[in-house]
């Protein structure tokens, strides 16, 4: 089992993009996911998460107010959201599953995704 991610593309800042993430089994069921990015030549970080249990979601402090994770439980995907985008959001992005509930933490994830790269010019 694994991710696929989708939707990167190089943008200017101030602009928008959606990432798709589906499941290679089909359903998402009830997982919890998680969107993670690394910036160049930086370590992954935590981007935004939704539990499987009650749909609560979680975000880093860097992306409140301008990303927003949410899944379509009928077409199976799960997304980002991504709004007012900033040469700092530039990095690869990937989607991870997850038992249990809602986690930041990328070692509590074990499906992973390849990943989609943004790229954010000023």
């Amino acid at each position: 089992v694994y991710m696929i991610e989708s939707g990167g593309g190089s943008v200017q800042a101030g602009e928008s993009l959606r990432l798709s993430c589906a499941s290679s089994e089909g359903s998402l069921g009830d997982y919890s996911m998680g969107w993670f990015r690394r910036p160049p030549g930086k370590e992954r970080e935590f981007v935004a998460a939704i539990s499987g249990i009650d749909g609560r979601t979680e975000y880093a402090d860097s992306v409140k107010g301008r990303f927003t994770i949410f899944k379509d439980n009928i077409k199976n995907l799960l997304y980002l959201q991504m709004d007012s985008l900033k040469p700092d959001d530039t990095a690869l992005y990937n989607c991870a599953r997850r038992s249990g509930d809602i986690s930041n933490r990328n070692i509590h994830y074990n499906i992973w995704g390849r990943g989609t790269q943004v790229t954010v010019s000023s």
